[in-house]
């Protein structure tokens, strides 16, 4: 009995400190496996989000010998954007609605389990862009998805079985969850979907071995419910008053005010600090939003709707904004700012700065101080006529008054569409280049906003909206940015869309998929197509590569079309009618001749 109580005094400390090193565990361990030289292990392969691997088997002397090793069919049908991930041994892949979460061999494709969640069939019929899943999450031998009906789950990596699972969303009201998860330390970083819904845009963190929620902010809303406290130090003066998330919106609007959360998470270790984008405020019709007839340069600040079309840093361990920018303050053409926040280190101004870099849908690339929100650098990356650049001593856009929107009124040739001069598909970038290389849209609309009224989990817009293509006809091009210089490179014109993400890797290879169905391989310091084949539907996934058990460098990809480009041909949409799909079959309206629908992974290496 007497050796007893040392050896319990030992377990309680143990216990008391185990939590402590579990953090740190996780923490190192996705900081190792981001570096991992052939597992891709976050959804974007590192936390700063740059898609790229140091992988160069597959390079510029053989990309040519490229091809198909393996396939695997999905079994659904609908839009896939997500990206497997490789850790150790073993894929892993999530399909669209409904869910199936797959562990599959990363050499032939052989299953190793697979796990489909129950589904509530709700959720389909709120998804405002389609069925979609951007990917799963891992940390500490547990794969983390989140569902298009609301739920946060945690599995088992080596069996598949449920650990825990908790509702974050609720379909009901339009609530839904599109985006991947992001593991930081202990914690499970999610969001939410529906700003086209009226719902209220939120970000939480969930513990990764309970699921207990350890914290949660809204993007609109007095300050406690954002998550303003004394560490929040924006940049720039007109940011710094109080309840700004309610008070820039009239009356409660704050509350419909939609500024989402679904597109990419990144995170600097460092600065311990995550990055995101809001989407759309609550209501397309700009007049709900504001208390005037038309917004001005003048007053865009005193409606300017925050914290939606933002850029917020927030602590990752207690959630508290740190800073935060919007990028089109009192959006009047559904410029959501959900854009990926990618992180580097640049010269700027004879001194390296720590920067993130975005290329907002609203057609401005912006360099952003990613310490204190300031603003750099912002210049076009596309046509862009609804303001003619960025005020950097303020932040502000300088708004081209022609280009305002408001109920009853119809404003023409509005660039880019609503669909922006890039959307969620994710920008790759190079250190070996020092080029960003970027899914470009190339779509102008008309806009007329119309009456609406907020009905909970039914669709809350007011526009009616009108697509074409741009300048020079064609609708897409990926193209290669310098973040110093702030100009394009060289684009390579598309005849659709871009809505693929990108690949970079040291072999100086570039990889994206078009939404006629091509994979195509591009020389990333002359924008050369080296190799380009023809998949089963169109790409809207994001390129990955990794080395498997063997040896080898694969490069896997999704095909199936889907998004709001591929609703055109999911439901069949009559070409000759062209406001059908929020107007964008007025700008692709015969992609259905080009493509049909798919789901299907395709893995490829150089021939041996």
């Amino acid at each position: 009995m007497k050796g007893s109580r040392p050896c319990s005094w030992l377990l309680g400390i143990l216990a008391a400190f185990l939590p402590l090193l579990s953090s740190g565990w996780a923490n190192s361990e996705l900081l190792s496996l981001q570096d991992s030289l052939g597992q891709w292990a976050l959804p974007s392969k590192n936390y700063a989000g740059w898609r790229y691997s140091s992988l160069n088997q597959i390079n510029t002397t053989n990309v040519q010998r490229l091809r198909l090793v393996w396939s695997f069919s999905t079994g659904v049908l609908r839009g896939h954007e997500g990206q497997p991930l490789v850790v150790g041994n073993t894929m892993y892949l999530i399909t669209p609605f409904p869910h199936t979460v797959y562990a599959l061999d990363p050499t032939d494709g052989s299953i190793k389990w697979r796990f489909t969640p129950e589904a509530n069939p709700q959720a389909a019929g709120v998804a405002c862009c389609d069925v979609v899943n951007r990917g799963v999450a891992y940390a500490e031998g547990k794969i983390f998805f989140n569902t298009l009906d609301g739920w946060v789950y945690a599995l088992d990596a080596s069996t598949g079985k449920v650990i825990w699972k908790v509702q974050h969303a609720d379909p009901s009201k339009g609530e839904t969850i599109t985006a991947a998860p992001l593991v930081v330390k202990d914690k499970v970083i999610v969001g939410i979907s529906g700003g086209e819904f009226g719902v209220r845009g939120r970000v939480a963190a969930y513990n990764i071995n309970t699921g207990q929620r350890v914290w949660l902010y809204y993007n609109t809303g007095p300050d406690a419910e954002v998550g303003i406290g004394p560490r929040f130090k924006p940049y720039y003066a007109w940011l710094r008053g109080k309840d700004l998330g309610a008070t820039t919106w009239p009356g409660d609007q704050w509350k419909l005010g939609g500024a989402t959360v679904w597109g990419w998470f990144t995170y600097d270790p460092e600065l311990n600090l995550i990055y995101y984008g809001t989407s759309n405020p609550g209501v397309w019709n700009a007049n709900l939003r504001r208390g005037e007839a038309a917004i001005t340069n003048q007053t865009q600040t005193r409606w300017a709707n925050l914290w939606a079309t933002s850029v917020i840093a927030r602590d990752a361990d207690t959630g508290e904004m740190v800073w935060a920018v919007p990028m089109t303050p009192h959006d009047e053409w559904d410029y959501d700012g959900v854009s990926e926040s990618i992180l580097v280190d640049l010269p700027i101004g004879g001194q390296v700065r720590k920067v993130l870099v975005r290329f907002d849908r609203n057609g401005f690339s912006y360099v952003i101080d990613r310490t204190n929100g300031q603003i750099l650098a912002a210049k076009p990356y596309a046509t862009v006529n609804w303001a003619s650049g960025i005020d950097l001593s303020t932040g502000l856009p300088i708004r081209n008054p022609e280009k305002g929107t408001g109920q009853g009124k119809t404003t023409k040739d509005v660039c880019p569409s609503l669909l922006g001069a890039k959307n969620w598909p994710p920008a790759a970038y190079s250190p070996r280049t020092g080029l960003f290389y970027v899914p470009t849209l190339n779509v102008c609309m008309d806009w007329t906003g119309t009456e609406v009224s907020y009905v909970a989990g039914t669709p809350y817009v007011g526009a009616v909206t009108l697509m074409r293509p741009g300048p020079g006809g064609h609708t897409g091009e990926l193209i290669a940015w310098d973040p110093v210089r702030m100009q394009k490179v060289f684009e390579i014109r598309e005849r659709f869309m871009n809505w693929s993400g990108v690949l970079a890797t040291a072999g100086d290879l570039v990889f994206y998929g078009t939404l006629d169905g091509y994979f195509k391989a591009v020389d990333a310091r002359s924008g050369q197509v080296l190799w380009q084949a023809k998949l089963g539907s169109g790409v809207i996934g994001n390129p990955m590569t990794y080395t498997g058990p063997d040896g080898r460098q694969y490069v896997a990809v999704f095909s199936g079309i889907g998004g709001v480009p591929g609703l055109v041909v999911i439901q069949d949409a009559p070409p000759d009618d062209p406001y059908g799909v929020f107007g964008v079959v007025g700008a692709v309206g015969d992609l259905g001749r080009y493509s049909r629908q798919g789901g299907t992974l395709y893995v490829f290496a150089v021939e041996r």
